[in-house]
């Protein structure tokens, strides 16, 4: 398969990338490095044998449309994003640009490539909104009401999704995203809760937690979320697919995990609650594992601890 990734520098693009070429693949990357860094790269351009090629380009520009088109990708995974949601608060403008801006240029170039389908990286952490938490896990037939720019955005390119697939026959998959997290993650992120604990808990710093801890994600491991896009790739198409655990997480008991994996008895301190930040979430993973043949396998004690030895090398390495 000859596969191209947008965001492929990321954290979760740069697995993914890793994933493919180890199942002999061909793989494009497309990354303007705002974010992702050609270190997550590193191992990939070094045992591709030619296989891999990197391109610093923006998503939003009409170079993408024509990149996608001159390389002809089969299967184009969009992982490109702004993903802070309180950046698209402060700048919704950019936030637009880059999240559906850039997935027409993407989808532009994958209907004059003949490319196959896109698979896209949605958002089930803004998606659905302030849900009932009684309806927790949620499901995709739960109403999409993203209260965020940026949960704006995403629905946005799943409707352009939807309507390349009516119009011009290009298949999709959009995989709603719970809190992925594991090595790589960027622990100066908004949303890398696991490795910004990770690092300040080895690093022997203090960690703070907005409001009392009580708060629920559903953290689903990255090596798993890699697994649903490659299945993604040639399984179902049309739909939303959740991938998560379906398993509510404290913040409270998150910090305990990495905490005892790290080997301390800090302590976290405690700061106002961030308005507008969701108080419980769990995403039902049931449909990707009928559409897809999908589950989570690895379990928060195992994605913690995988995250604290990642942190304690990437710490000795400098």
């Amino acid at each position: 398969m000859r596969a191209l990734v947008t965001g492929g520098a990321g954290f979760i693009g740069s697995t993914l990338v890793d994933r493919l070429l180890a199942e002999g693949h061909e793989v494009d990357v497309i990354d303007d490095l705002s974010t992702g860094t050609l270190a997550n790269l590193t191992d990939a351009r070094a045992t591709a044998g030619g296989r891999l090629t990197f391109h610093h380009v923006d998503v939003r520009s009409e170079a993408c449309t024509e990149l996608i088109v001159r390389r002809r990708p089969e299967v184009v995974f969009h992982l490109a994003a702004q993903a802070d949601v309180r950046v698209s608060v402060a700048d919704p403008v950019l936030d637009a640009e880059v999240n559906v801006i850039g997935t027409l240029r993407v989808l532009e170039g994958a209907r004059v490539a003949g490319s196959e389908r896109v698979v896209f990286a949605a958002s089930g952490g803004t998606l659905y909104g302030d849900a009932d938490p009684a309806s927790l896990p949620l499901r995709e037939a739960e109403p999409h009401r993203p209260l965020s720019p940026y949960g704006v955005s995403k629905k946005a390119a799943i409707d352009y999704l939807v309507a390349y697939r009516e119009l011009h026959a290009l298949e999709f998959v959009a995989l709603a995203l719970a809190n992925v997290y594991g090595p790589r993650q960027d622990p100066h992120g908004e949303a890398g809760v696991v490795a910004i604990f990770a690092e300040r808990l080895v690093a022997g710093e203090p960690v703070i937690i907005f409001g009392d801890g009580s708060q629920t994600r559903d953290f689903v491991y990255v090596d798993d979320v890699v697994d649903a896009f490659v299945r993604a790739a040639s399984r179902s198409g049309g739909l939303v697919c959740n991938i998560g655990t379906g398993r509510e997480t404290s913040v409270n008991d998150l910090f305990a995990a990495i905490a005892g994996h790290v080997g301390t008895g800090a302590v976290p301190e405690h700061a106002p609650a961030r308005p507008g930040e969701l108080l419980r979430n769990a995403l039902d993973p049931g449909r990707a594992g009928i559409q897809l043949g999908w589950s989570p396998w690895t379990t928060l004690d195992d994605g913690t601890a995988a995250v604290v030895a990642a942190v304690r090398a990437n710490r000795a390495d400098g």
